[in-house]
This record gives C-alpha cells, structure tokens and sequence, in this order.
C-alpha cells in the first residue's frame, strides 16, 4: 500500500492510467487510511467499467425542499395557489419530525400513520388531512420516477369519510341571502353619505372614505348563481372576457374549462352598470398583488349577509353546485359538462345533487308517460275508482 504519513494524518499516492492520485485520508490510523485507498481504486475500477455508485436516497424533508417543491413552482409559475397549496401540505409533512427526517425508502405505512394521528389530534378535518396525504402520494411517485429510490415506496391511502358538497340553494334561501347582500351594500352607502355630513368632515374636514365596492358581494354570488363558474374564474374575469353577451373563460383548472357560457338576463345587467363606471381591465378589481378580488376578499361580506339572511352556512363554492344542479333539471348532460367546463361527465355528476321532490317529479312523469297515476298520499292523488270484482276469487 503506498500510504505514507505527512504531520498527523496519512495520505496515499497510486498511478492510475499514467495519472498520479495523490490525496489525504483525513486520518490518523494507518489501517483506515489503507481501507480508504483501496475503496478508492475500487472506485476508479468501477467508473471504468460503467458502473456508478448509488445516489444517497434524500430523506423526505431534503428531497421536498431541494426537488419537489421547485418542480412544482417551475410547472405551476402560472398557478400560484397551485403552489401554495403545494407549499402548505410540504410544510405540514416535514413539520412532524418522526416522517421528514427519515429516508424517502424507509417511510413505512406506521410513520405514515403516526402523521395522521397527529394531525387528528390537532383536530384537523378528514379533508385537509387527505389534501397532505395527496402531497406525499405524489413525492413518492417523483421519487420512483426520477429514479431517487430503487424500491417500492408505500402506497399512500386517503381517510374515509371526507365531507363532500352536497349543499345547494333553495330559490327561497336564494333570495334571501340576495337581499341581505344588497342590503350591505346599501348600508355601506348610507354610511358614507351620513359620513360627509358628520363632524369630522364638515367640522375638522377630515375626508371620508368612500366605499370600494359596495355591492361586490351580491354581483359576484349573482353570476356564479347563473353562469355556474368556478370562484376563481369569477375573480378574474376582465372586460375582454364579456363578447356578445355572454361570458368567456379563456384558460382554467383544465384544457376544458375554455368555454362560453351565455349571460342571464340579471347578470347581463350586473355587467352593464359595472361597465359604465369600470376604470380597471377587471370586472372585480382590487388592492391585492394579482390586481383583482381573491378567495378571503368577500369572507367578511358574507358572514354578514349569513346572519342577516338567516340562511344555514355554505360556502361560496357551493353557489356552482347549485347552478349545476339547477342546470341538470332541463339540460342534455353534454351540454351541461361543457358549461361546467368538465373534461368528464362522472366529474360534472359530482355536482348534481338530487332531492326528494326532484325524484318525485321525475317519478311522477314517468308514470304519466306510460298512462299510469301520480305518486303520493293525497286523496286526489289516489286511484278513486271502485275495484272490480276478480272474477278468478268468485
């Protein structure tokens, strides 16, 4: 071995291919540092015959900082709550240390499983806790794809039992939760006059702040109502998405959400007088980084107009299942996946929520078709008839 001592530590030195190596061991046993010079010529034998050592496989935290996350915010620059939402679940896995910590190969379905209790023990809905199990599924299909393990990773199952949206408006809570909307914007208004004539402005003259936009709430609940969009494609519309009175959405979620949806009659008219006092390229401009309204933009509004209104709670992306819904009643179901901007027609039936009445209504048709009798219990409803004697009984 030629392995030769210079101050405290052992160096070695070999030719190799007419090339001299010459490096140190960083060791002070003469034992190791001869181990170290022949793993290094066993290197330098296998690189020579095309064979590579392994990478080191990356534990879940390295490989989600230094892989997963920049792939996803160079694929996704044009979503960026794509990459929030990326970004969050990422920070949820790596914040329990008994997963991140470990190698990608090495993450068992009990880590996994330590993972879920903990996030359910911080009270975290069935939903939510899916979205990050969503995340990890995807690391682990990355992993083996761009070949940074050479197993099998764990299968990554969603919880049971995630709330779907099932909510849908009554015409009744419909128009209530309307009135109660308009009604903010009016008192926003009426605020704002009794504002110019208060003693702050006519005796301090300090400048009222004139309100925004008053009436954002009740013309954005109002076209999702009628056109079906999904928020976000609400939240973004600008004038060039309105031509010949409809609405058209350019780009979304899918290579299907590209569509036209023509406008009601209301929301026509929504869109008329929001034009006629528009400086913005945005129907819902504001304050915000991307120019127009967002998600958290109307909470507070409509918070307000849940309790005025009386209506039970849903959620803004509740008002599209309804559309949907309503849609379903008299529209073919091709027609009604291209207007939701669905690629798949199982996607657009998630959407359809029935009733007992709509299935009594469909019912009842059915037995007029074939020359039958309504269903029901009321007395007109009852076959009135005297029945025949069975001449098979006599």
């Amino acid at each position: 071995m030629a392995v030769y001592k210079r101050g405290d530590v052992w160096w070695f030195k070999f030719s190799w291919k007419g090339e001299s190596i010459r490096e140190s061991t960083k060791q002070g046993n003469k034992r190791v540092a001869e181990q170290i010079e022949s793993a290094r010529k066993t290197q330098l034998a296998k690189g020579e015959v095309g064979i590579r050592d392994k990478r080191p496989v990356p534990t879940l935290a390295h490989f989600a900082e230094h892989d997963f996350l920049p792939f996803v915010r160079s694929i996704a620059a044009a979503k960026p709550r794509t990459v929030v939402f990326y970004e969050n679940s990422a920070r949820n896995l790596t914040g329990y240390a008994k997963l991140s910590g470990l190698r990608i190969d090495a993450i068992t379905s009990e880590a996994i499983a330590g993972f879920v209790a903990r996030r359910r023990d911080a009270g975290m809905q069935v939903s939510t806790i899916n979205r990050d199990l969503a995340t990890l599924r995807r690391m682990f299909h990355l992993a083996q794809e761009w070949e940074r393990v050479t197993t099998v990773l764990p299968k990554v199952r969603m919880l049971p039992g995630e709330n779907q949206r099932e909510r849908v408006l009554t015409l009744e809570e419909e128009s209530r939760y309307l009135e109660a909307a308009a009604a903010i914007g009016d008192g926003t208004l009426r605020a704002y006059d009794r504002a110019l004539e208060g003693i702050r402005a006519v005796v301090r003259g300090e400048q009222a702040i004139k309100p925004a936009d008053p009436f954002l709430l009740r013309d954005v609940v109002t076209i999702l109502l009628d056109c079906g969009l999904r928020p976000e494609e609400c939240h973004r519309l600008k004038w060039e998405n309105i031509r010949d009175g409809g609405v058209e959405v350019f780009k979304g979620k899918r290579k299907a959400s590209r569509r036209r949806v023509p406008a009601s009659l209301r929301v026509g008219a929504i869109l008329e007088m929001r034009r006629a006092s528009s400086a913005s390229e945005w129907i819902f401009p504001s304050a915000t980084k991307s120019g127009h309204i967002e998600t958290g933009t109307l909470k507070k509004q409509h918070r307000a107009a849940l309790a005025a209104s009386g209506v039970s709670p849903f959620v803004i992306y509740d008002l599209r299942h309804t559309c949907l819904t309503r849609w379903a009643k008299t529209m073919d179901p091709f027609t009604l996946m291209k207007l939701a901007g669905h690629s798949d027609l199982s996607t657009t039936l998630r959407y359809v929520h029935l009733n007992d009445d709509d299935v009594r209504a469909a019912m009842e048709k059915a037995e007029v078709a074939k020359g039958g009798h309504k269903i029901g219990h009321s007395s007109e409803n009852r076959i009135s008839e005297p029945l025949t004697e069975n001449p098979v009984l006599n």
